[in-house]
């Protein structure tokens, strides 16, 4: 059986501050060992639960953050940008029987440990037919879509508590419990990576391609909202995407595969609008 872990960073262990996971700082070199650690945890777990293979896709900001001369190395890494599915690229492959979303964490407007939805900031809302839209749930639908079931999830207590929402059969893991976006009471390496390993081990019973998840009778209805006008106004550059308001935007997507790819077209265009000092 081939796993899928989709690995992001602001849920990892130890992790509760933005230079903890801005690559360049001395404190992102420090959290990419326990990022790392997290992750062959899973790996292991999968392995005990009867993975043959493990494609980790990296999905925290540049990509490019996870010490792959410290992986396991009975696994394969997608390092790197940019890819068609973003944090669930490689679900698309057939063989794939599960998908595991590490280090998550809450949507935008949210409580949680660095809670947001694809930006730091900029985006203060997101909604997905009515639903709050957090990663895992956006990530979720495209996952459906190719009938591929989500097993874990991992990241603070918000995030197991999101994970119920989309999928309730996974198995969670807190590794951290929030106190603010910026503080949590957090649990160090070597209990996470037991608690996360067992955890993959059970989820590993979870694995097994559905069948594909049908699209909503009328699509998806994507909705966000930020917090300066001129970035809806930059969002709407995209076609099908329209103004709803001065810091709203709406667009609808027959299917999940279309619904990602535009979110991520939108928060490219909302990024590039961001100007140093005000937003």
């Amino acid at each position: 059986m081939k796993f899928l872990i989709s690995a992001d960073m602001e849920g990892a262990t130890g992790v509760t501050w933005p230079a903890d996971v801005e690559p360049g700082t001395e404190q992102w070199q420090r959290c990419r060992k326990m990022f790392t650690s997290d992750v062959n945890a899973a790996i292991a777990g999968f392995f005990d639960g009867g993975a043959d293979e493990v494609l980790v896709n990296e999905a925290h900001s540049t990509m490019r953050n996870l010490l792959l001369e410290e992986l396991d190395h009975r696994a394969v890494m997608l390092t790197g940008r940019h890819k068609e599915l973003s944090m669930v690229e490689g679900i698309q492959d057939q063989s794939v029987q599960a998908v595991a979303f590490l280090g998550y964490h809450a949507p935008a407007g949210a409580e949680g440990v660095l809670a947001h939805t694809y930006l730091a900031n900029s985006i203060t809302s997101v909604r997905v037919n009515g639903e709050i839209g957090s990663e895992g749930r956006l990530n979720a639908h495209v996952a459906a879509e190719f009938g591929v079931p989500v097993v874990l999830v991992t990241g603070d207590d918000r995030t197991c508590a999101d994970a119920a929402g989309y999928a309730p059969q996974a198995v969670t893991v807190a590794v951290k419990h929030c106190v603010s976006r910026y503080a949590a009471i957090c649990r160090p390496p070597q209990q996470t990576a037991g608690a996360i390993a067992a955890a993959a081990a059970q989820a590993g019973k979870l694995a097994g391609r559905r069948t594909p998840a049908d699209p909503p009778a009328r699509g998806y209805t994507v909705e966000l909202e930020v917090d300066a006008a001129q970035l809806a106004q930059a969002a709407a550059i995209v076609p099908t995407v329209h103004r709803t308001g001065e810091r709203t935007v709406s667009y609808q997507s027959q299917n999940a595969w279309g619904m990602i790819r535009c979110f991520k077209t939108v928060t490219t265009m909302i990024a590039a609008a961001v100007e140093q000092h005000y937003g």
